[in-house]
């Protein structure tokens, strides 16, 4: 072949070797199988290591296949076993765009002639945008083999995925592929009258003299699917073009859309709350940093093998818990001491003040001069807290992907070891922006003309995203013109990272959302329908834009439908998911699903999985109830009064008992507790 070297990278994924490099093998071992086994074909022109962080795997395997830069095949050795910690298979998962099961299953094969123990790996393979993807195991001899059973047929798979023209590359059939390859079939076939090759040319190239063929310049896929605007309302689709999609599958395709977590650094104070944290936090200093009296009571000097600490002794100095000189006491003195003050130097143990009698005072009647001790049982040591007890110096006090809390505890922890500044996930800014002609703002003052709607989905969501903890921004309502969409939505990018939408995505000739994203923004549209209710017209769509720096990035748009039931339920299902995944958040993402019992019969929806409103109350039993707020129509707002949950209830004919358990997923506060 003529082709140009096709570029790999070696991504070692092993908290051992992040740690100290020199412990990898199997980076060296693989990079040998490309330069002896490659028929000169590969050129490997990374290779990196990260540990068994989800996270940074995830931002490793994005830089080497995302961006004009990319590579041709990415190669992963380590984390695909069953240990806890093996988290490869979970981290490129949601990363691939295409699976390739039948690379896997190639390797598996090939290790099974080797060891029955191949079937203790999960490997992944796949392409994302242009780069195939493929993880071996940790072990240089399994990711030899693994490696040396594919190589001969990558280099057919990575000038498909980076966009080859098919019918160029397959041109002479599979026969002509394997010589090419250096392969050939492991059982041969008899019957040469179908031998499989897809050779069907027919003797002729259906060129039919002059007439050109149609050449197309992009994919079927690629293409927009809304309506045109210009067309007019008789052009528009009757049915809707897009796909309908389940919930799960809607939420995996976003979250595989959402970017990576990005670390920041960020003071410790008041602003770190709701963060996630991107490193572990290591203890500047020692807590306590001094030996402390954990009561009130006195300093004194005990002899491990002297006499009874029992009588009276003089009371020679005071230590409180402030800073200060404290004098170094004596055998056969005390000192007065409060709980938490530093032990005086020489002193190694506190009898508690339960223990002792003041014998006299000072002249002046203002201090204690002597003190008598009750008890002849004093030992060294005791009642003091030791240097380093509670945190030792260097040791890890808070993990990377924990949350800081508005309980407070994680901030006070961070203070408590004199960390000025951590490294924490951005979490991303919302933009929520109404759209419709009859949409007029909430607090406008006289009645509505006729068709007019008070608009209560902006200030809803932007309640509900505020409450996630996230910063949000009113970009108002704009009108159902393609224009008026388009510059909101540029305006939007500006200063957003996420843009909310309600109304516009149904089927109306003015819902101009989808086409505007497709055609005036170039956008792609991921999904246009979901199979549940409320919620069915739900959208989600990303857009390529430029920073304000000028760098290439993506903004996620999120279309709601404009019902106000179906606007809030979709948010919480859609929107916060992608949220936490961007701020740092491990799975699971979104909101919590618990378990409750029904308090009254619930109907299912035979045809689409439904989210009904109810509202969560914690009983005496100790048990979680749930009741219905009523009427679910989309547009009812009622419905969303005092709502705290969601029922998950499954697409069936089917009647769900009183007393009956079934899953939930809580949005608020509980009642009851």
């Amino acid at each position: 072949m003529n082709n140009p070297k096709l570029k790999a990278t070696i991504l070692i994924i092993s908290d051992t070797a992040f740690h100290d490099p020199s412990t990898d093998q199997a980076g060296d071992t693989l990079a040998g199988v490309f330069a002896h086994e490659g028929n000169g074909q590969w050129t490997v022109d990374d290779r990196k290591i990260v540990p068994d962080d989800v996270a940074m795997i995830q931002k490793a395997v994005s830089l080497s296949c995302d961006g004009g830069d990319y590579v041709n095949l990415l190669i992963t050795t380590g984390g695909t076993g069953f240990a806890i910690k093996d988290r490869t298979p979970e981290a490129i998962n949601p990363l691939i765009h295409r699976h390739a099961p039948g690379l896997v299953h190639g390797m598996l094969a090939a290790s099974l002639e080797v060891t029955p123990f191949a079937l203790m790996s999960r490997p992944v393979a796949g392409v994302r945008n242009k780069t195939l993807i493929i993880t071996l195991p940790g072990s240089p001899k399994g990711a030899k083999e693994n490696l040396q059973a594919l190589l001969k047929l990558l280099p057919h798979a990575c000038l498909q995925a980076a966009g080859g023209d098919s019918r160029t590359l397959h041109l002479g059939g599979t026969k002509k592929l394997e010589e090419e390859a250096g392969v050939s079939s492991s059982t041969k076939t008899k019957h040469n009258h179908h031998d499989h090759n897809h050779r069907h040319v027919h003797g002729h190239n259906h060129s039919h003299g002059d007439h050109a063929m149609p050449k197309p310049h992009t994919r079927p896929e690629d293409r927009p699917v809304s309506n045109d605007p210009r067309a007019g309302p008789s052009s528009r689709y009757r049915e809707s073009p897009y796909r309908m999609v389940s919930v799960e599958n809607a939420v995996k395709v976003i979250i595989e859309n959402s970017p990576l977590p990005k670390p920041v650094k960020m003071p410790v104070n008041g602003s770190l709350v709701g963060h996630i944290l991107a490193e572990d936090v290591q203890a500047k200093e020692a807590v306590p940093a001094y030996r402390a009296s954990i009561v009130d009571g006195y300093a004194v000097v005990v002899s491990k093998d002297g006499p009874s600490m029992k009588g009276v002794f003089p009371v020679s100095a005071v230590s409180h818990a402030q800073p200060g000189e404290i004098p170094t006491l004596h055998h056969g003195h005390i000192a007065r001491i409060t709980t938490g003050a530093p032990l005086p130097p020489g002193a190694n143990s506190v009898v508690m003040v339960e223990d002792t009698v003041i014998r006299s005072m000072t002249d002046d009647g203002r201090e204690e001069k002597e003190i008598e001790i009750l008890t002849d049982h004093v030992k060294p040591d005791e009642n003091i807290r030791e240097i380093g007890s509670d945190i030792k110096a260097g040791g890890v006090v808070l993990r990377r992907g924990e949350d800081i809390t508005a309980v407070g505890g994680e901030l006070g922890l961070l203070a408590s070891v004199g960390k000025a500044e951590i490294m924490a996930y951005k979490k991303p800014i919302i933009g929520v922006l109404s759209t419709g002609d009859e949409i007029v703002i909430h607090d406008r003052q006289g009645p509505l003309q006729l068709g007019e709607v008070r608009d209560c989905n902006r200030p809803t969501l932007m309640a509900a995203i505020k409450g996630w903890g996230f910063q949000v921004v009113d970009l108002g309502v704009a009108k159902d013109k393609s224009g008026s969409l388009e510059e909101h939505l540029r305006g939007a990018f500006r200063n957003v990272d996420v843009v909310v939408t309600s109304g516009g995505v149904s089927m109306g000739e003015l819902d101009l959302l989808k086409p505007t994203i497709e055609r005036s923004l170039g956008g792609t549209i991921h999904f246009g329908r979901v199979s549940m209710k409320p919620g069915k017209p739900t959208t989600f769509a990303t857009v390529p834009v430029k920073d304000n720096a000028g760098a290439p990035t993506t903004k996620l748009i999120f279309s709601l439908p404009g019902n106000p039931a179906s606007a809030l339920v979709t948010s919480h299902l859609f929107v916060l998911p992608s949220l936490h995944f961007s701020s740092g958040r491990e799975a699971p993402h979104g909101l919590p699903r618990v378990k409750v019992v029904l308090d009254e019969e619930i109907q299912c929806d035979p045809q689409r999985s439904e989210y009904h409103r109810v509202v969560l109350t914690a009983r005496g039993d100790g048990l979680l109830h749930a009741m219905s707020t009523g009427g679910q129509r989309s547009s009812k707002v009622t419905s969303l009064r005092r709502a705290n949950g969601l029922l998950c209830l499954p697409a069936k004919s089917l009647v769900i008992g009183k007393g009956e358990m079934i899953d939930a997923l809580v949005m608020g506060a509980l009642g009851g507790l």
